[in-house]
């Protein structure tokens, strides 16, 4: 199956624009890569989309596989490097046919392989195809995480390595060509490793009074996954730190550094930070996987009608479009979903970021460094003479940087930034607090949205039970102020149903797997115009909002909770009456 076959497919189901796949067929044909790769990177498309697309143009079956059922003695029938190497699982097996899961089935190489095996076993064949994400969860049941470490650390007994014998090994590590199955190398592999195969957001590394600690950060929960010897510490935060090109000498003060490996055949980015403690360094890897942390509005869970809202505020020519929302709820993913939506090669975007967290193709990323006075500030003015036509600032946090992003919005510029307020309705009484007049913000703004980030209930084990009268009076009372035509889009039944999670080895017996984004959307009106213009009233502000059919963090919170999405406990606990 070649590149155009398949991008023509995706564009004839729509799943893809003509525009986008036309420019992705021109990178793959200049490029000589596969178009599928890229697909699969930017997360243009749902993978099983993409997979049920293949399965067609193959004529070979799709099949949604479970790792979980997957035993030991299954994954020895083929070996782990074959399986790496070719993308290849076993998925069942009996005495006369054994059912493998392949991403490309049509690929030569990894046809061999297989014919190869069935030879060896004397069996027949049977190929379903798979998505590289059930590909990579049953990758990870052939070397598991805690073995590997132990296996490793148990190498090092016996070798009297004392703390300084340790690190003075990791220093020559450095620039030298060290075998890739040095005990520290691979316990620093595997540790990012399993971050990346469980889809972590960040890895810690933290030494303790007798130990060194391991957490990752999945789903917004911290969970250990590993205990070190304490005398091991030093040598892995060496390592880290030279992986990242940090000094390895200076342990009084933190350091910032970042690197880039290819994990799992995905091109991800570490950023890493280092923070002195009484008992060692303290190591934080945030791992930037585009595969994950680049989503559309789609994955992001943005409900239909917050979407039609998004979409009219980001198709003006230019204005302000705002992200609000505490630290950790996702504003930066939400800025970048937006920015994939409006790049395109007819405009010029320029980001400032603090970091840059995801590279993007076709956006002129920079990076802002306070230290030596090129802050958000000082970088606006310097992009306004770039001649752009989108400009993204990562966010807005005093007077003189509200004043540029104000006058570049009013200068034909579209202005995407982030802010620290608890809903879309303290955008404009926050702007006015930091100088901004508000005359300034009638014209200047365009969309307010703030958002929240909130565990997802598990689809395979969640369960549903009738709520309790209390909370059926307090349901009924946020969906009695939606408006009507939404209401009439929800087909709710009384008495109103509940779900919460049971636990089940899918979602590791949290009852939870995955996060969900709550919206709120407010648009800059004729009629909210008018009043901003007059003076700003937080309660004026508010009619206005239930005007144009604003739905509040709750109520998009309570719909999704009646949908199976999310737990109802944790909306209410999330969000306020408005």
């Amino acid at each position: 199956m070649d590149n155009k076959t398949l991008i023509d497919a995706l564009v004839k189901k729509g799943l893809l624009a003509q525009e986008i796949g036309t420019k992705i067929l021109r990178e793959a044909t200049l490029l000589e890569s596969s178009a599928e790769n890229s697909i699969y990177q930017r997360r243009l498309v749902d993978e099983v989309n993409l997979a049920q697309t293949k399965s067609e143009l193959l004529n070979i079956p799709y099949k949604k596989i479970s790792a979980d059922e997957i035993f030991d003695e299954l994954l020895s029938v083929i070996p782990e490097v074959t399986a790496r190497t070719y993308k290849i699982v076993p998925i069942s097996k009996n005495k006369e046919i054994l059912v493998v899961g392949m991403l490309n089935p049509d690929d030569p190489r990894a046809q061999d392989a297989l014919k190869f095996i069935a030879k060896q076993q004397k069996i027949n064949l049977g190929v379903y195809i798979v998505t590289p994400s059930d590909i990579e969860s049953v990758m990870r049941k052939y070397a598991p995480y805690k073995s590997e470490i132990e296996a490793a650390i148990k190498s090092m007994q016996g070798k009297g390595l004392s703390l300084a014998e340790s690190q003075r090994i990791v220093r020559l590590e450095e620039g030298a060509n060290v075998s890739e199955e040095a005990p520290i190398i691979k316990m620093v592999k595997r540790t990012i490793e399993e971050g990346v195969q469980l889809k972590a957001s960040d890895i810690h590394i933290e030494p303790q009074r007798s130990r060194l600690r391991i957490r990752i950060r999945v789903d917004g929960d911290l969970q250990e996954v590993s205990s070190i010897p304490l005398e091991l510490a030093q040598p892995i935060v060496s390592r880290v730190k030279v992986l990242s090109n940090l000094k390895i000498d200076e342990t009084r003060i933190p350091q910032d550094g970042r690197f880039r490996s290819v994990v799992f055949d995905r091109d991800i980015d570490f950023r890493v930070a280092t923070f002195p403690t009484p008992v060692g360094e303290k190591v934080v890897l945030r791992i930037l996987d585009p595969t994950i942390g680049l989503r559309g509005f789609e994955q992001l869970g943005v409900s239909e009608h917050n979407l039609a809202a998004m979409k009219e505020g980001l198709a003006r020519p230019f204005g302000m479009v705002l992200v609000t929302g505490p630290t950790g709820s996702g504003k930066t993913t939400t800025l970048y979903a937006m920015l994939q939506t409006l790049n395109n090669e007819e405009v010029n975007i320029v980001s400032l970021e603090d970091p840059v967290e995801y590279f993007i193709d076709g956006l002129n990323q920079s990076q802002v460094k306070p230290e030596i006075g090129y802050d958000f500030a000082s970088g606006l003015r310097q992009i306004l003479r770039q001649d752009p036509d989108i400009i993204m600032v990562g966010e807005i946090r005093d007077n003189e940087t509200a004043a540029l992003a104000v006058h570049a919005a009013l200068t034909g510029h579209v202005v995407l930034s982030t802010l620290h307020t608890n809903d879309a309705l303290g955008v404009i009484p926050r702007l006015v607090d930091m100088k901004v007049e508000g005359f300034l913000l009638s014209s200047a703004l365009s969309l307010m949205t703030a958002q929240r980030l909130l565990s997802k209930l598990c689809q395979n084990c969640k369960e549903v039970e009738q709520a309790a009268p209390e909370l059926q009076k307090l349901i009924d009372g946020e969906i009695s102020k939606l408006p009507e035509k939404i209401r009439r889009t929800l087909s709710l039944k009384k008495p109103y149903e509940i779900y919460h999670g049971r636990g089940c080895k899918v979602c590791k017996d949290k009852g939870f797997s995955g996060r969900l984004a709550l919206h709120e959307v407010l648009i800059m009106t004729p009629e909210l115009r008018e009043t901003v213009s007059v003076g700003v009233s937080e309660s004026k502000i508010l009619a206005e909002a239930r005007r144009q059919g604003m739905v509040s963090l709750r109520q998009d919170g309570i719909i999704k909770a009646l949908n199976g999405l999310l737990s109802i406990e944790e909306v209410l606990r999330e969000t306020t009456e408005t």
